[in-house]
């Protein structure tokens, strides 16, 4: 079963980009308060001529638009990663339908944040200036949808990840199990 331990591998590499990604989107925005409180003498010039809250907005805003380049790029990874991940369980592998349909319903997931999702969260200055807007809430809305099924996609990654080590598939009809080979000296490979 050393497919098993590829197919184990696989899903902790995709899982493994998840968390990694959660992180830098989590972290991403601490280094903007960190350099607005102690600038450097040339930044500082910079910050006190676009003010302190104009200085901030624009560098959350730069990295909320590095982290949705991010993402989009991680998303077309996920796409190349599980697409040969399915295939190789389908063609490579005697896991059943539920192993691959678990696989396929993460790949939507994937697509719908790909293609519903991030193009839209941008941003909205309403956030960066604090004032109350449609588009604040419109945002927060996205984020929030996205990080749902990012923990949907999470768990079902765990109960396939579970599938592949504790569950033993059988198919049947696997012409490689109905041979019975007898190995003698006199005779090769016989099938009874």
């Amino acid at each position: 079963m050393h497919y098993r331990r590829i197919a184990t591998f696989l899903l902790g590499l995709w899982l493994g980009g998840g968390l990694l990604m959660a992180w830098v989107a989590i972290e991403s925005f601490r280094p903007v308060d960190e350099m607005l409180a102690s600038p450097g003498a040339v930044t500082a010039v910079q910050i006190k001529a676009l003010g302190q809250d104009g200085a901030r907005a624009l560098l959350r805003r730069q990295t909320a638009e590095q982290n949705r380049w991010y993402f989009e790029t991680w998303e077309l990874q996920q796409f190349i990663l599980g697409s040969g991940f399915f295939f190789f369980l389908l063609f490579g592998s005697s896991e059943g339908k539920f192993s691959l349909l678990l696989l396929l319903l993460m790949l939507l997931i994937v697509a719908v944040q790909h293609f519903g999702l991030t193009p839209n969260l941008y941003l909205p200055d309403s956030i960066l200036t604090g004032a109350p807007a449609v588009e604040h809430n419109r945002f927060w809305m996205l984020h929030t949808v996205y990080i749902a099924l990012e923990i949907l996609k999470w768990g079902l990654g765990l109960v396939l990840g579970a599938r592949l080590v504790f569950h033993r598939p059988s198919r049947s009809g696997d012409a490689w199990q109905e041979f019975d080979v007898i190995d003698k000296a006199n005779h090769r490979h016989i099938n009874r």
